[in-house]
């Protein structure tokens, strides 16, 4: 009787194992078909090639005359921008701009909002 004891004991205590890429892939289903909204809008936008839809990126200083102003892409009346004066600067000058009135940085470039569409 102590045998069949045993016996039962040692089949009962198999260690039972998955794969953790397994685990997830039962677990976790495609992002795209759980998102909504704008999180689903930005997982698009990604998908055709936008890596920056909500244009956050640092964006590279045109010529920054008052002729020919630094365009920064807002879908909204104002937005904030910060400016890295020179290369070596340890601060930021951050100012307002507003649509349609370029706004010119104390380092002398110009910057002006160009209208775009939102996400």
């Amino acid at each position: 009787m102590a045998f069949l004891c045993r016996r039962v004991v040692q089949l009962s205590c198999r260690n039972f194992s998955i794969s953790s890429v397994q685990c997830a892939k039962k677990l976790m289903g495609d992002p795209m078909e759980l998102a909504t909204g704008l999180e689903k809008r930005e997982l698009l936008a990604e998908l055709a090639g936008n890596d920056d839809p909500f244009n956050m990126k640092l964006m590279k200083r045109g010529p920054g005359t008052k002729e020919n102003p630094n365009l920064i892409p807002s879908a909204f009346d104002a937005r904030i921008i910060g400016c890295i004066c020179e290369p070596e600067a340890q601060h930021i000058k951050w100012m307002w701009l507003h649509k349609g009135e370029p706004k010119r940085c104390s380092c002398g470039s110009w910057y002006k909002l160009q209208e775009t569409t939102p996400i």
